[in-house]
């Protein structure tokens, strides 16, 4: 099993200005935590992609551009690239173009975002949100697999016999769907054959065992093999040498951000009972010390039926830089050899 980071690229802004020093810093930090994951022996480090005022990522191709000259093995991913409001032309020139600076490592998670301001930044219908999805992502897949093609469409020009490049350096390079709890974006994911990644910031994690296994038999019924549909699972988590003072530590952050969020979208407030619930045995946050976040790992993926991989978001809830590379050391050095 690989474990690695999900970022957000958040950064705190008190004022105007103080924005460009701010973030200037909070980028060269995340940078900074990227090459010592790559240094401790992490699997991955995925960026993702919002176009908000409390994160930086909405150019992610581009960090990890940086990342990737900084970096020797760590896989670099795009978690999620919200292929409904770009063009899979462009998406694809951009990550094969960083396969080729880090030397096959790239990863793009594709999906639909968690937000919806992307929408209305780049003048699209919000009623076309499936479909805007679903006819991008075809592109893409045809792009990544064919050198040339002809292609026609609702909301893009048709391609007639017209080549993309440059050419990544992997031959396939990894494609896979990012995933909230629709059941029909599980069985496209499994039709389509592509790896699945998970996104669970909330809930008990075993009631997602349903969704996974239609994408399973969505993909065997394709004639995908099993070994081929692979889950990845993403969940908010931290890591500290004790588990009283990892909760301690991210639930101020926590319920400061996502109080934030849920006045958007219409949730209650957070609750330190909630919480802590979501710390247990059956919750989905991977918050604690090593042994107890090792074990839940596995409970996880047991419940689920085997996952191939498991990412921490962890800096959406205001831990400080060292916070996280302490974090990040913990999650290489004591978590991963357990899990393995």
């Amino acid at each position: 099993m690989e474990l690695g980071i999900d970022s957000f690229a958040a950064v705190n802004v008190k004022n105007e200005v103080e924005r460009p020093a701010a973030s200037m810093v909070e980028m060269d930090r995340l940078l900074t935590r990227i090459e010592w994951a790559d240094k401790v022996g992490l699997d991955a480090f995925a960026i993702g992609e919002h176009h908000r005022e409390e994160y930086l990522d909405s150019a992610n191709a581009v960090i990890l551009a940086a990342a990737a000259a900084r970096t020797k093995k760590i896989r670099l991913v795009s978690a999620v690239t919200v292929l409904s409001a770009a063009d899979p032309v462009r998406v694809f020139q951009q990550f094969a173009t960083l396969d080729l600076i880090s030397q096959g490592r790239v990863e793009i998670v594709a999906g639909r975002g968690s937000f919806i301001d992307a929408y209305s930044l780049f003048g699209l219908n919000l009623d076309d949100y499936d479909a805007l999805f679903a006819e991008k992502l075809d592109l893409l897949l045809k792009i990544r697999d064919n050198r040339t093609i002809t292609w026609s469409g609702r909301f893009r020009a048709a391609l007639k016999e017209q080549s993309v490049f440059p050419r990544p350096v992997q031959q396939k390079m990894p494609i896979w769907l990012g995933v909230g709890g629709t059941p029909a974006s599980f069985e496209r994911a499994g039709r389509l054959g592509l790896p699945l990644m998970v996104a669970v910031i909330g809930g008990e994690t075993h009631r997602f065992r349903p969704l996974i296994d239609l994408y399973r038999e969505a993909g065997v019924k394709a004639g995908y093999s099993t070994d081929d549909l692979k889950v990845g699972l993403h969940s908010l988590g931290y890591v500290a040498t004790n588990s009283q003072e990892a909760i301690e530590t991210f639930y101020p952050g926590y319920k400061k951000s996502f109080t934030k969020i849920g006045l958007e979208r219409g949730w209650g407030p957070v609750t330190r009972n909630h919480f802590d619930w979501q710390c247990g045995p059956k919750g989905a946050f991977l918050i604690g010390n090593p042994e107890l976040v090792a074990e839940k790992i596995l409970r996880h993926s047991e419940a689920l039926g085997g996952i191939s991989r498991v990412t921490f978001q962890m800096d959406s809830a205001g831990l400080t830089h060292e916070q996280i590379l302490q974090s990040i050391t913990l999650l290489a050095r004591e978590v991963k050899p357990l899990v393995q």
